[in-house]
């Protein structure tokens, strides 16, 4: 059984949330829970988190095709 497609949506689903984390730095769009407005640095680890587990994914789903 092969894992590529599902490392090929992980990693399409994490570049796209990094990619949501980017547009709201840049336009500073406001997101509120209840009371409590998240700063804009939780932006900036979320966008390096999801990029970087795309780029793992990736990276894992290109190994897997070579072998």
């Amino acid at each position: 059984m092969s894992t590529k497609p599902f490392l090929v949506i992980a990693a399409f689903i994490f570049f796209i949330v990094g990619l949501l984390h980017l547009l709201r730095l840049l336009y500073r769009w406001p997101v509120q829970f209840d009371a409590w407005t998240v700063p804009g640095w939780v932006s900036y680890f979320g966008l390096v988190v999801a990029w970087g587990l795309s780029a793992w994914a990736y990276h894992l789903c290109r190994k897997g095709a070579s072998q």
